[in-house]
């Protein structure tokens, strides 16, 4: 390919065709993709995989039928398609869901609501996911008596965080360098490219790297790492917006989530999650700081609980709540009153510099993957014979197999010793891979330490050795949830163990 390095440049020892910075959906993606297509890559992030908005958010992949109302057809019609090449990528990690939306007529008019799903079931070919249609309420509803019509439509729901290393496991197959908690400090403008000053945050010592162009995918801090690193203005300044979630213990039975819609314009999910509980979530609120401080407040809590109460029968309290979250969304600032009105889609801009250095601006992690095929192909004029993306036909790590169903009877049949719900568990977060981490096991004490509710030794060493965790906190709230479920002595053990095999907690 005429546009690959295949030098060392200025001195440096490790030089790339392409720098990624930030380690979310987007960057992750974008690394994946561009290593797809020959490029030689690295992937620096200065926290974990994922660590900030990528694990924070409603966990659909989903068309968003609110968009309808601002009209923004064509990101509704990009979401659908992607939800459902997503689903047929990572059966592991992404599966429909049935949302129903309780009618109120005085706050959006049944015939509106009806042309919005028409237009979702049209905009976009999803043969995975059941169509929208009219439904009504039975006394078996745990809808308060008022609420008997409605509609049902479906989503997938996605374990958000297993996404992002999915793609990072891809393009480290692929040929691309992903270093966590390596912080870029310094970008330098030369003649055959841009030099990087990168921190490695574990050893506490200083790198540099050589890069052709730099992709900058940081998130929430995408201007402001930009204009620190090169002391030069951003093109665009992104509108941060919190978006936070509560989780109860289970409020129904039943599979369905439901869609709230309040007075206020806002939308609030109510989704079961983890077979024990149910997602209430999210806020919109304006949002200064530091992305990695950001935490839900009272006045979210309440808010979020007076919606779920005025929809169901069976009321909860702040006492109720046993987990929370909280992310930053970077929105393209377009100087839209509010933040529910502020667009969901992204601009992907070369910055005004000397070498190429392009930055994403906004996006959602339905689009991610689209996102990151238009941005490798926005560097196809530095990179003369790109070829063509294929993320679109290629699975992600662990979603080469035929159903769920499928993969849970091979792996019961294989593994006749592990209990069902741990197969269950790792069908949904490994999928394929389970062969993998289990290999050579033959029965339960092959798999080393328990440190409870499922999690082995022989798990833990497959994430720290091929998935990039280092601390309990990597291990217990990103790559697994079981966080959910450990006690603080289970989750010390779990501390202790890695600081002795790891050098970390």
């Amino acid at each position: 390919m005429g546009g690959v390095m295949d030098r060392v440049m200025d001195g440096v020892n490790e030089a790339y065709d392409l720098a990624v910075l930030g380690g979310g959906i987007n960057g992750t993606g974008i690394a994946a993709d561009a290593a797809g297509r020959g490029l030689r890559v690295i992937l620096l992030e200065q926290d974990d995989l994922g660590a900030a908005t990528s694990s924070a958010s409603s966990k659909l992949v989903h068309g968003g039928l609110r968009y309808l109302e601002t009209r923004e057809f064509a990101l509704v019609r990009k979401a659908l398609k992607e939800s459902q090449l997503l689903l047929e990528r990572a059966p592991h990690l992404i599966a429909p869901i049935a949302i129903h939306l309780p009618y109120q007529r005085h706050l959006r008019p049944w015939l509106v609501i009806r042309a919005g799903l028409f237009l979702y079931n049209h905009l976009a070919a999803r043969p995975s996911y059941p169509r929208a249609r009219a439904i009504r309420f039975d006394s078996t509803c745990p809808l308060r008596s008022g609420l008997r019509r409605g509609f049902s439509f479906s989503d997938g729901q996605v374990d958000d965080s297993r996404l992002v290393i999915a793609n990072a496991m891809r393009a480290r197959e692929l040929g691309a360098e992903v270093k966590v908690r390596h912080r870029c400090e310094k970008l330098r403008a030369r003649a055959a490219g841009w030099e990087l000053a990168v921190r490695d945050l574990v050893n506490t010592t200083s790198r540099q790297f050589q890069a052709r162009v730099i992709v900058n995918a940081a998130g929430p801090w995408v201007s402001s790492l930009f204009e620190t690193n090169t002391g030069a203005p951003a093109r665009r300044q992104v509108r941060l917006v919190k978006g936070s979630h509560l989780l109860v213990p289970r409020a129904y039975p039943g599979d369905q989530a439901y869609m709230l819609q309040n007075e206020d314009g806002r939308i609030v999910f109510v989704i079961p999650y983890r077979n024990d509980f149910t997602m209430i979530g999210t806020t919109e609120a304006e949002f200064s700081g530091d992305p990695a401080t950001v935490a839900i407040s009272q006045e979210e809590i309440g808010y979020l609980l007076e919606v779920y109460n005025s929809y169901f029968r069976r009321e909860l309290t702040a006492a109720d709540v046993v987990n929370t979250w909280s992310g930053v969304r970077p929105l393209i600032d377009d100087q839209e009153t509010t933040a529910t009105r502020t667009s969901r889609d992204y601009q992907l801009l070369f910055e005004q510099t000397s070498q190429p250095l392009l930055s994403v601006y906004g996006g959602k992690l339905t689009t991610y993957r689209v996102l990151a095929e238009q941005a490798v192909d926005r560097l196809g004029e530095h990179f003369p014979g790109l070829p063509a993306s294929r993320t679109a036909q290629d699975n992600l790590p662990g979603g080469d197999f035929s159903s769920r169903e499928q993969l849970t009877e091979k792996l019961q049949q294989e593994y006749p010793w592990l209990a069902p719900q741990l197969v269950q568990r790792f069908v949904t977060s490994y999928g394929s891979l389970t062969a993998e981490l289990l290999a050579g096991c033959c029965g339960p004490d092959h798999l080393g330490i328990a440190f409870g509710h499922g999690l082995s030794q022989r798990e833990v060493d497959y994430l720290v050795n091929r998935e990039w965790a280092r601390t309990a906190e990597d291990i217990l709230w990103r790559r697994s949830r079981l966080g959910l479920y450990f006690s603080p002595a289970q989750e010390q053990g779990l501390r202790d163990y890695l600081s002795r095999s790891v050098g970390a907690t």
